[in-house]
């Protein structure tokens, strides 16, 4: 194939730790034509999709891990298959980038995930879409409900829908003295719609994440356990990755999930669990390849790159 890759600047990634670097090592691997695109190189014409586009060479070398050659404007039909992997926020520059990427699937090129459907399915709310997995949660930027949350339930974790990597998570309890300050700021003074949810005590031994390829799973998880005195479980804040195994609830959730995810044609996505409550679906450019592989002996990007294959076969 002529695999295309949309990320952030390739020279910036975490090198040990980044999911879109092994995706591009094992299609290379495979044999795929690399094609690299930043997100801003994104663009359209009367005559349809573009971006300035780059042939990358890719290496498993922390020092080296990769080449640019050939700079040049490319239609984005002349590709076989582009995996959107651009991080949040998930601004107006991003979803500008999905309208993009919408024409270029109507030119026949396989888009993953689905431009449409990464623009439908927030993070953060998407989970709301299965109640019955979550823990209690409300999605508002009204005081007295977002307060009266707080009252109802006493211990809370509160968190903007655009954000990643643990960004702006606040625990707020019943009687703190910070919440009227924190409430004004994660809500731009109660204009924008944030995320509350009942904490989940589990947190302390780890956020699960699961990563489901065409809505299945593998069987296992990485647990991410959060540094001490931390409340969040994200690598980006110094959490521990742990190898987990799936518990009857995990499945379950991943049988609730997998039917719609299917169904919107998101093909890679990472479901995140706490104490068998389910709290996010990532579905932008869901990471732990690296730690599936080291801690699990899963090689996550090569089953993707076999089921991506197959959609793009004949």
């Amino acid at each position: 194939m002529k695999f295309g890759v949309v990320m952030d600047p390739i020279e910036s990634i975490a090198f040990k730790k980044d999911s879109s670097l092994a995706i591009l090592l094992k299609a290379q691997e495979r044999g795929h034509e690399l094609i690299y695109m930043e997100p801003d190189s994104l663009f359209l014409t009367e005559k349809g999709p573009y971006a300035k586009v780059y042939d990358v060479l890719v290496k498993d070398d922390p020092n080296d891990w990769f080449s640019l050659e050939n700079e040049r404007i490319n239609p984005l039909e002349e590709l076989d298959l582009i995996i959107m992997r651009q991080d949040p926020p998930f601004d107006s520059s991003y979803i500008y980038n999905t309208y993009v990427l919408d024409q270029a699937e109507t030119r026949g090129v396989k888009v993953v995930n689905k431009p449409s459907s990464l623009r439908d399915c927030n993070e953060k709310v998407f989970a709301t879409e299965f109640p019955q997995c979550c823990t209690p949660f409300l999605v508002s930027s009204d005081d007295d409900l977002l307060r009266e949350f707080i009252n109802t339930h006493g211990d809370t974790v509160i968190k903007p829908l655009d954000g990643m990597g643990g960004s702006s998570i606040f625990r707020l309890k019943k009687g703190d003295s910070n919440i009227g300050v924190i409430l004004e700021t994660i809500t731009n003074h109660f204009e924008t719609k944030v995320m509350i949810q009942r904490y989940i005590k589990e947190i302390k031994d780890g956020d699960k994440r699961i990563l489901l390829v065409d809505g299945n799973h593998f069987g296992a998880a990485i647990s991410r356990v959060p540094a001490k005195g931390e409340l969040r479980g994200n690598l980006a804040v110094g959490a521990t990755a742990i190898a987990s195994s799936l518990t009857e609830k995990d499945i379950w959730i991943c049988e609730q999930v997998a039917p719609m995810l299917r169904e919107k044609e998101l093909t890679l996505v990472g479901l995140d669990v706490i104490g068998g409550y389910l709290t996010e679906i990532n579905v932008t450019s869901p990471t732990c390849f690296r730690e599936y592989k080291e801690l699990c002996d899963i090689d996550v990007a090569d089953k993707l790159l076999k089921v991506l294959e197959s959609k793009t076969s004949g």
